[in-house]
């Protein structure tokens, strides 16, 4: 139920929800052990932040190698749990509030070389050769290479989308939306898909299909992604997000503006898109020069 409302309601990613869905079962099953009987409601709501600290000390415990930003995740997960607790069944505690997260330090994006990236796209696939998948999976990337989309993004695409202009208005984390050029290579590698596809796709359907006609997901593509990147010798970053970091680096690295790419990948600050990009301080220098207006 608290995951049909995170991907529900919330329109949480899949991966997204699956994490705060692990996080909040690892949570019950250790308050059951805690206080000695399987938690009830009102056990969640007598709960001390003692409690919550044996709870991450726990974690710590378990797994000496975990992170701060997994860490910050879990508190974030039991902040929503409790909120959505508050408002179904008016189980209310303020006593997590006053628990922080640790500072997390920002992971450093890995970008794949320009051919690593071209190579992955162009292969397609290394477990499937049909014609109509490989031009679907060469369809994904090129969205997530060539305009930069999440792939919660580029799958949410849908028959309204289509035929592909040379823009396309895409609603990202948070519900904002932001204008995202579409090259011509993206436009048909998505046409030519759409000509091999053999599954009936209704109007306001995902157009991304799976091999038996339902919606493809993120899961399946980060899958065959994995198989592929051992059948072409890429590191372990090659990961479909790592072609969205492939973009913005690219395009920064080839003396693209700061404030353009932040607006393509629709980030709200610009130190994000900084951290995102993974530039060199000396790219940033020649960068800022170019477009400082004093420079």
């Amino acid at each position: 139920m608290f995951c049909e409302h995170l991907s529900g309601e919330r329109r949480l990613s899949e991966r997204t929800v699956e994490a705060y869905g692990r996080d909040i079962r690892g949570f019950i099953t250790f308050t059951g052990e805690h206080i000695g009987k399987p938690p009830k409601l009102i056990d969640f709501q007598t709960l001390q932040v003692r409690d919550f600290r044996a709870f991450l000390a726990h974690l710590r415990r378990r797994d000496s190698s975990l992170s701060n930003a997994s860490i910050a995740r879990t508190l974030s997960a039991l902040r929503t749990f409790f909120r959505y607790m508050d408002r179904r069944w008016d189980v209310n505690n303020p006593v997590l509030a006053q628990i922080r997260a640790p500072k997390a330090k920002a992971p450093i994006p890995k970008p794949l070389s320009i051919s690593g990236a071209t190579e992955m796209v162009a292969a397609g696939s290394a477990t499937d050769e049909r014609p109509w998948v490989l031009a679907r999976n060469r369809a994904v990337m090129m969205l997530l290479y060539g305009a930069g989309l999440r792939i919660s993004e580029a799958l949410s695409l849908t028959t309204d989308d289509m035929p592909l202009s040379d823009r396309l208005v895409i609603t990202g984390k948070g519900n904002k939306s932001r204008l995202v050029p579409v090259l011509p290579q993206v436009r048909q590698a998505v046409e030519h898909y759409l000509s091999l596809n053999p599954h009936v796709i209704a109007d306001g359907e995902s157009i991304f299909r799976a091999i038996r006609g339902g919606e493809l997901s993120a899961r399946h593509v980060q899958k065959d992604m994995q198989i592929m990147r051992d059948y072409l010798g890429l590191p372990d970053s090659a990961t479909p997000h790592a072609l969205r970091h492939s973009f913005a680096t690219h395009l920064l690295s080839g003396g693209g503006d700061l404030r353009t790419i932040q607006q393509l990948l629709g980030h709200e600050s610009l130190s994000t898109t900084q951290r995102y990009t993974d530039v060199d301080a000396g790219t940033l220098r020649r960068v800022h020069k170019a477009a400082h207006p004093r420079g």
